[in-house]
């Protein structure tokens, strides 16, 4: 191997070791775990995947508003094709029902059916109790505090900056 081989192996390492690149890891990786846990319990007590539950919160949010997939394809940031199979599987489980709207018949709102309703409640427990056990009960409550504000800040920066 010959000498700037030999530093760049090196350089990339100091650099795939960096504090930085480690605690951003860390955030990524327990952001990726609380979500595949609040998923797999979600299915395993409620039959519903998370990116269900975040359907059903924004469709329950208000009563009456009306939710067209192009919103919730927005909101969940899925592609449209990918809202409509994830519309058509939870219209099959009875979860929700599409309605043409008044204003525009081209277009489909989506609303929740009252089975719907039933298991966002359900789901909903069971968010918390993950949450509470995996995100808040592992810190210390000032150090959830700061974490959550720091959340906060770093949401506010990255919003500012696509704007």
């Amino acid at each position: 191997m010959n000498a700037v081989n030999q530093w760049d192996q090196e350089a990339a390492a100091r650099a795939a070791s960096s504090p930085l690149v480690r605690d951003f890891g860390l955030l990524i990786k327990s952001a990726t775990r609380l979500e595949r846990r609040i998923d797999a319990e979600l299915r395993r007590e409620c039959g519903i995947s998370h990116t269900m539950l975040e359907v059903l919160l924004r469709l329950c949010r208000q009563s009456g508003e009306e939710v067209s997939q192009r919103h919730l394809a927005d909101d969940l940031t899925l592609t449209s094709s990918g809202t409509t199979r994830l519309i058509d599987r939870m219209e099959e489980a009875g979860l929700v029902r599409r309605v043409p709207s008044p204003g525009d018949r081209r277009v489909a709102l989506v609303e929740p059916t009252d089975e719907g309703r039933t298991v966002f409640l359900q789901a909903v427990a069971v968010h918390a109790r993950t949450v509470e056990d995996y995100f808040v009960k592992p810190v210390d409550s000032e150090d959830y505090v700061r974490m959550t504000r720091a959340l906060s800040e770093i949401d506010r920066a990255l919003r500012e900056a696509a704007e």
